[in-house]
């Protein structure tokens, strides 16, 4: 048993994919043409990081519920981790991809640690090894 994916809501499919794929370095791992359950078009759209079993469902949201939850999936907290092997890499290159970054990284005692926003403004960790300051 796993688990496969999560959904994030979002505004819209393709800024969202951009943001993954092309800025995180996640996998399109699907793009296909879906109904929702009463005849409205959509898309099933997942996107995982390399070599990872869990993916994301982007969602596109769909009324004003919806939409009020886009960006704040977790009222307010950090929702979602992204691992690396590389912390420094992967901070320099999201850094310079224009990853808005809303806390500094520190060394905390699970490993060394960003907040940053995606997309949508959800909150995200990113992780890494321990590494000195």
């Amino acid at each position: 048993m796993h688990l496969d994916l999560i959904a994030i809501i979002v505004d819209e499919y393709q800024p969202a994919i951009d943001f993954f794929v092309d800025t995180l370095g996640f996998d399109l791992v699907e793009d296909s043409p879906a109904l929702t359950n009463d005849g409205y078009p959509k898309r099933w759209v997942v996107v995982r990081p390399p070599h990872a079993h869990t993916g994301i469902l982007l969602a596109r949201a769909d009324g004003p519920h919806q939409h009020a939850t886009i960006g704040n999936q977790a009222a307010g907290r950090v929702g979602f981790f992204l691992r690396v092997d590389d912390f420094t890499d992967a901070y320099q290159r999201m850094t310079a991809a224009d990853v808005q970054f809303v806390t500094q990284p520190r060394n905390e005692p699970y490993g060394r640690v960003a907040v940053f926003l995606d997309i949508a403004g959800n909150r995200w960790d990113l992780l890494g090894p321990t590494e000195s300051d």
